[in-house]
């Protein structure tokens, strides 16, 4: 009886050491996992505010897409007026170079007239002079 007594002993002392073990275990187990959800949080909430300012830039990115779009279509509408009005320009450079030209065709026929009167006149006044000379 004696020994059964000191071997219950030793199986109630080795259960014991094992649940310290054990419960020594589970806290540094405990410990761990605390440990890992404060990290994960950290990690979580670092992720949430780089999601943060990744759509405020985004959002600052969509705001400068819209104005850069609203200048394009300004300045394309700009365009479109310029390219208009040069239009109307070349055209009416193109009827006032008609105009020069046509003056100047009129201007050279007018020279020529007066070229062909003026020799007319010149080859009067030499028939004129000689008949003079003649005369005197």
């Amino acid at each position: 009886v004696a020994m059964e007594t000191v071997s219950l002993e030793h199986q109630i002392q080795s259960v014991q050491r094992h649940i310290a073990f054990l419960k020594k275990e589970q806290m540094e187990l405990l410990h761990d996992l605390h440990l890992e959800i404060l990290r994960l949080q950290k990690h979580c909430s670092e992720l949430t505010h780089d999601l943060e300012m990744k759509e405020l830039e985004a959002r600052q990115q969509d705001v400068l897409d819209r104005e850069l779009e609203e200048k394009c279509r300004a300045m394309e509408a700009q365009l479109q007026e310029k390219e208009k009005d040069n239009l109307e320009l070349r055209k009416e450079l193109q009827h006032k170079e008609t105009l020069v030209a046509a003056l100047r065709s009129s201007l050279r026929s007018k020279e020529r007239r007066f070229l062909e009167e003026l020799k007319r006149r010149s080859h009067r006044v030499t028939i004129l002079d000689t008949e003079l000379q003649k005369q005197t």
